[in-house]
């Protein structure tokens, strides 16, 4: 077996495989947003009349919005170009045996059913623009817990409450792509969590992404009552292509009183993909919100996942990690609003950079007029690998309480060589020492993340190496 020489880019043969590629399986829209195309989507999806007159008026506000000036450039995205809309000739099914054969390799590919049969209470499977498969295990619907596609859930029992939660936390106005989200929005999951109730075993998503050139606009809407707990996972991948596509998806998630969510998400898009997705969490009283996000993939991403401490003595936690490699720019980070008295944050982000790689933490923390009390702790570390590869640090603190304890630490550089010739002297050769750092700077993030995506963690942090890094 030859020996390598370097820190690997991640594995990607493992999503690259593209099972469709003829348009006999697909329908899908024309390229370009327009009035007729929003209203076609309402129409293809039934909307009610309220989620019709929410696209129209999105697609306003979107028009009206400039694109943000002071992230990454998305010169390459060209929303002319863009299919907002593409789904596979096949209706959902509740039974994986019902699923389309073709469809059905993809996701074996990916171990969707087997991480389902193993250790997941539910599964949502997304291909490209619609839900192709989704079911939630006997005993956790008997308990109450509704998990289901979103669109399904407009028109059910539960149609009132997503009503009265959607796009609430994310409005249209909150940004150009929240408002592009708002206007071609298709497919995502609805879950409600009944009052003291605990999930024992996580519920899961995965969003594939198949068609050259398209959109995806999935929405996730979870409301965990009073007393309850979840944990849900979120999986993403795409082929790659020589075209751009776009990820635009949008996730709000309601946490009431003395209630605790977990949120795991793995986002490992091909390199033309522009990942601009909005993530927002609203905390009640005594309640705690987890953060844990991978970003892997993606040729451009705007990705900071924001909490609302909205209750007294709620808390939240973020550990995050982002590895940017050749011709990535990975601008990612977190938001988190202290509203409530005694309330607490902690945040822990890493990133490695490689290759030309670009990884950018951009980080908000806001302390209210009336947070007393508040804590708020970030410590951000940055791991460049070469000396092509770049990292920043871009931390913002408002705080408008006397009352408050907020401390922000950042770490930027090199591997030491201090820290190498260290590890020399205690027997182990250069090669194995650089591996180790690098390894143990991963360590205390990797082991937050789900079990089931050990293989991808393991594809970013396998350090076999012979030589020099970089």
């Amino acid at each position: 077996m030859k020996e390598k020489t370097q820190v690997e880019d991640i594995n990607r043969s493992l999503y690259d495989f593209k099972d469709i590629e003829d348009d006999a399986h697909f329908y899908k829209f024309q390229e370009g947003l327009t009035p007729d195309i929003v209203l076609q989507l309402s129409k293809e999806k039934n909307d009610p009349d309220w989620m019709r007159e929410f696209r129209l008026k999105s697609l306003e506000i979107y028009n009206r919005l400039e694109v943000p000036d002071w992230g990454p450039s998305i010169e390459g995205l060209n929303m002319d170009e863009i299919v907002t809309y593409v789904r596979p000739k096949t209706g959902m099914s509740a039974k994986w045996a019902d699923v389309p054969e073709d469809i059905k390799n993809t996701f074996e590919r990916l171990g969707i059913p087997q991480a389902e049969r193993e250790s997941l209470a539910g599964v949502g499977a997304q291909y490209d623009s619609e839900l192709v498969y989704h079911n939630v295990r006997e005993e956790v619907a008997a308990m109450g817990v509704v998990y289901t596609d979103l669109e399904s859930a407009l028109h059910g029992p539960y149609a009132e409450m997503i009503h009265e939660h959607f796009m609430k936390l994310v409005p249209p106005t909150d940004h150009k792509f929240a408002a592009l989200h708002g206007a071609v929005w298709s497919g995502g999951s609805f879950v409600y969590v009944p009052p003291k109730v605990t999930v024992e075993i996580p519920l899961q998503s995965y969003f594939r992404l198949n068609a050259p050139g398209a959109g995806q606009f999935e929405h996730t809407l979870i409301i965990v009552d009073d007393e309850a707990d979840l944990h849900f996972i979120e999986g993403c991948s795409a082929p790659k292509y020589n075209v751009a596509n776009l990820h635009a998806g949008c996730v709000e998630l309601f946490v009431g009183k003395k209630a605790r969510l977990r949120y795991s998400t793995i986002e490992n898009w091909s390199k033309n993909m522009y990942n601009l997705n909005t993530k927002r969490a609203l905390v009640g009283e005594g309640s705690k919100m987890e953060w844990v996000s991978g970003s892997f993939g993606s040729h451009v991403s705007y990705l900071y996942p924001m909490t609302i401490l909205q209750g007294d003595h709620s808390h939240m936690e973020y550990t995050g990690i982002t590895f940017a490699g050749a011709s990535q720019n990975l601008d990612t980070g977190m938001k988190v609003i202290h509203n409530g008295a005694d309330t607490s944050s902690v945040i822990n982000a890493k990133s490695i950079s490689k290759s030309g790689g670009i990884s950018t933490y951009r980080s908000s923390v806001v302390i209210g007029p009336k947070a007393f009390g508040a804590k708020s702790a970030a410590n951000c570390e940055s791991l460049m690998l070469d000396d092509e590869s770049r990292s920043d640090t871009i931390p913002a603190i408002d705080v408008r309480c006397a009352d408050a304890d907020v401390g922000h630490e950042a770490k930027i550089g090199r591997i030491s060589d201090d820290a190498v010739f260290y590890l020399m002297s205690r027997g182990l050769s250069e090669e194995n020492a650089r591996a180790l750092i690098v390894s143990g700077f991963a360590n205390n993030v990797s082991k937050e993340l789900p079990l089931e995506y050990a293989v991808e963690m393991n594809n970013l942090i396998r350090l076999e190496m012979v030589g020099s890094i970089g």
